[in-house]
């Protein structure tokens, strides 16, 4: 398992945190990591968490909650550090925290597709819900993936 120190993100880290989403291919075009953090760092109900391996950021997820259910995004790994249990890892910080605000139940969504994800999350012991997400954009923008 790897030891990586967990910390919330800092002012310091939005940039390099930014690239790593960036290459790791988590950014959109619809959505602006820089408010997505903002958002997450505004509230006490989320954070962004990052792991660091001799001081460089090589993990990091974005978790919250909605008072019942945990939700994370932006769960990344730096692509050159990868099969090194970073991934692990920054998703047990994510489930502690989530237990230390009395949330039981984590949910997350994976792409279509996305086999890799789709095994990593089922080793954690994740499984695919009876559950459809339905959305809708109220700009009126159409659906994309």
């Amino acid at each position: 398992m790897s030891a990586l120190k967990i910390d919330a993100i800092t002012d310091a880290d939005v940039a390099p945190v930014v690239a790593l989403w960036q290459r790791c291919g988590l950014t959109r075009a619809w959505n602006d990591p820089h408010a997505d953090i903002a958002l997450a760092r505004r509230r006490d109900n989320s954070t962004i968490l990052v792991g660091r391996d001799s001081g460089a950021i090589v993990a990091t997820v974005m978790v919250g909650h909605d008072g019942h259910r945990g939700w994370v995004y932006y769960v990344a790994v730096d692509p050159d550090g990868r099969k090194r249990g970073h991934g692990r890892v920054i998703m047990a910080a994510a489930e502690d925290w989530l237990r230390a605000a009395g949330i039981l139940k984590l949910q997350l969504l994976v792409r279509r597709g996305n086999e890799q994800a789709n095994a990593f999350y089922q080793s954690l012991g994740f499984e695919e819900s009876t559950s459809v997400m339905f959305q809708k954009w109220l700009d009126g923008l159409e659906a994309t993936a």
